[in-house]
C-alpha cells in the first residue's frame, strides 16, 4: 500500500507541465515560460500564458500541438524495501523489483498541448505508468479565455474544465504542481496526506475563474465524480465515490516589480466521501489553504525562489466513525472530529537556467485514532526533507522546429525522513526507523 501512496506523494505531484508543443505554436524559448527551463515551475510569462488559456502565438499547425514524454529512474532506499521483496499489489509482483537497488521506467505520456480554436486550449495527458503497468487520462486542463477593459480595469476571465482540483492553478504551491515535481514511485513515504490530493485526477470539475488588473486572481468552481464506467475506461483502478458535487475555489494577489515577484492567495476544498457506496453515510472533508510564493527573476542568470503551503484539514467522519468501531478490534474512525495539517516549504536557485538546487521541508501532522491509523503510534505524522539538484542542458534559445524535440532534464534527489506514520522510531513496529526510508533517486526526463 505504501508504494501507491509514495506514487501521489513524490511521482503524480511531479507530471509534466513543460510541453515544448507550447515552444512551438509561440516560437519562444522554454526559458521564457519555465524558471529551469524545463519543468513545471513557471515564470509570469508562464503564468500569462496559461491564464489565457494556451493560446498565444502564431504557429497554427494543430501537429506541432502533439508530444510525448519518457521518464527513467534508478532508486535506492537506505534499508531494503519490504514493500518490493513481498509486494502484495499484482503489477509489482509481476515486475518482480528488487528489495533495493532498482531501474525503472517511471512513466511515459502523449501529450496535446495549446490553442485548438481561437480563445480555446487544452492540456491534454495521457499516461503509461511503468511500475503500476497501467494506462489512464493524467493531468487534463481545457480553457476557454478571453480579455475585457470594464469600468477601467482590465479583466482576463475564463473557464477551465479539469479533472484534478487545483491542475488548473497559476503557481506551483497548490498539489497537483507542488514541489518536489518528480519523485520515486519504489520508495515508502507518508500514508496520510489532505483530501484535496488523494482524488488526482479521477474527478471532473468546472472552474470560472477572473484576474483583475493582473493584481487579483479569483476562481470558483466544483467537481463530481465521472461515470464509473467512463473512470474505467479512462484507466482508474481505484473508482472514487462522492456524494454531490465538491466546490473549489481559489483567491490570490501578486505583484511584480524591478524582476521580484509575489503572490499570497488562499485556496478551498470541501468535498463530501462515500466509503461504503451501500450505505448513505458520508464522510466530510473541508480543506482550507494558503500559500505564498517569491520569486527574484530580474537577472536570468541567477533565480531565486521560495514557496510556503499550508493546508489544515477539517474532518467530519459520519460514515467511517459508525462503523462499529471496537477499540479491541479497530476500523473504522474513534471518533468524529478530527484534523490533519499539512505544510510545504521549499526554495531553489537556479544558475544561467541550466543548474539548480532546491531544498524542501514537508510536516504533515493530525489526531491520533486507533481505527484510522494502523501505525504503532495510531497518528499520521511525517515529515521528511528533499534535496534536489537538476541539470538542464537545452531549451535557452527558441524551440521550433528540430530543437524543440529534444527536451532533456537530469535530477539527483534525496529525500531523509525525521518522521514517518506516527514517529521516529518503531513506527511500524520493533527496529523500524523513519529513516530507513531514505532515499536516493536518480531522474532522467525526456519531453518533445
Amino acid at each position: 500500500m505504501w508504494i501507491c501512496v509514495a506514487i501521489f506523494w513524490l511521482g503524480l505531484s511531479g507530471s509534466a507541465n513543460a510541453l515544448p508543443s507550447f515552444a512551438r505554436q509561440t516560437g519562444m524559448a522554454c526559458a521564457m515560460c519555465h524558471t529551469q527551463a524545463f519543468g513545471p515551475n513557471l515564470t509570469s510569462y508562464g503564468r500569462q500564458f496559461k491564464l489565457n488559456g494556451y493560446t498565444w502565438g502564431n504557429n497554427e499547425s494543430l501537429l506541432s500541438r502533439l508530444g510525448g514524454m519518457a521518464m527513467g529512474s534508478f532508486t535506492n532506499t537506505k534499508k531494503d524495501n519490504p514493500d518490493l521483496a513481498n509486494p502484495e499489489d499484482q503489477a509489482l509482483a509481476n515486475r518482480q523489483y528488487n528489495a533495493n537497488n532498482n531501474l525503472a521506467m517511471d512513466q511515459a505520456s502523449a501529450f496535446f498541448g495549446g490553442r485548438v480554436f481561437k480563445q480555446l486550449g487544452a492540456f491534454i495527458q495521457f499516461t503509461y505508468d511503468g511500475v503500476g503497468s497501467a494506462f489512464a487520462l493524467d493531468n487534463t486542463d481545457i480553457r476557454i479565455s478571453d480579455q475585457a477593459d470594464l469600468l477601467g480595469q482590465n479583466f482576463v476571465y475564463g473557464l477551465s474544465f479539469n479533472n484534478n482540483p487545483s491542475v488548473q492553478d497559476l503557481w506551483n504551491t497548490t498539489p497537483a504542481w507542488g514541489f518536489p515535481y518528480v519523485g520515486s514511485p519504489l520508495a515508502n513515504g507518508p500514508s496520510a496526506g489532505p483530501a484535496i490530493s488523494s482524488f488526482d485526477t479521477k474527478l471532473g470539475g468546472a472552474t470560472l475563474y477572473t484576474m483583475v488588473n493582473d493584481i487579483l486572481f479569483v476562481e470558483a468552481g466544483a467537481y463530481t465524480n465521472f461515470s464509473r464506467s467512463l473512470q474505467k475506461g479512462m484507466g482508474y483502478r481505484d473508482i472514487s465515490k462522492l456524494d454531490g458535487g465538491a466546490p473549489y475555489w481559489r483567491i490570490a494577489l501578486q505583484k511584480e516589480w524591478q524582476g521580484h515577484y509575489v503572490s499570497l492567495g488562499h485556496f478551498g476544498f470541501r468535498a463530501n466521501v462515500l466509503p461504503d457506496p451501500t450505505v448513505a453515510l458520508t464522510d466530510r472533508y473541508t480543506d482550507l489553504g494558503l500559500d505564498f510564493n517569491y520569486q527574484y527573476l530580474a537577472n536570468p542568470k541567477h533565480i531565486y525562489e521560495f514557496k510556503a503551503s499550508y493546508i489544515r484539514e477539517q474532518q467530519e467522519l459520519g460514515a467511517s466513525y459508525n462503523a462499529n468501531f471496537d477499540p479491541e478490534n479497530p476500523s473504522g474512525a474513534s471518533s468524529f472530529n478530527q484534523q490533519l495539517g499539512f505544510l510545504g516549504l521549499n526554495g531553489s536557485y537556479t544558475f544561467d537556467q541550466t543548474y539548480s538546487a532546491s531544498v524542501g521541508f514537508n510536516h504533515i501532522y493530525g489526531n491520533k485514532d486507533l481505527g484510522l491509523y494502523s501505525n504503532v503510534p495510531n497518528k499520521p505524522n511525517s515529515e521528511f526533507f528533499t534535496f534536489e539538484l537538476d541539470y538542464v542542458p537545452f531549451g535557452k534559445t527558441a524551440s521550433t522546429g528540430a530543437a524543440s524535440y529534444l527536451n532533456l532534464r537530469f535530477a539527483a534527489q534525496y529525500v531523509a525522513y525525521t518522521k514517518l506514520d506516527g514517529a521516529d522510531k518503531n513506527y511500524a513496529g520493533p527496529n523500524t526507523s523513519a529513516s530507513d526510508n531514505n532515499t536516493l533517486y536518480f531522474n532522467t526526463w525526456l519531453s518533445f
